[in-house]
């Protein structure tokens, strides 16, 4: 194999994790609560921004790793 290769692999797989970090950060600090009539929303804010940055760093290493894999020496 060679090092594109391996190095777009890598590249990918670091993507799926760190979106997959990102998705669970998003849906941990998201929490609704409904009492009767009235629904309360407690979420912070700060870790869901994170959640996002994480996020958009997946996307830019993936489509990185896409480029990398499929980049002809």
């Amino acid at each position: 194999m060679e090092i594109n290769k391996i190095a777009g692999i890598i590249l990918i797989l670091g993507s799926l994790a760190l979106g997959y970090l990102g998705i669970n950060k998003i849906s941990e600090n998201t929490t609704s609560v409904k009492v009767f009539d009235l629904k309360i929303d407690m979420s912070n804010e700060s870790k869901k921004e994170q959640g996002y940055i994480y996020l958009g760093l997946a996307v830019v290493l993936f489509s990185g790793g896409i480029y990398t894999f499929k980049k002809h020496s």
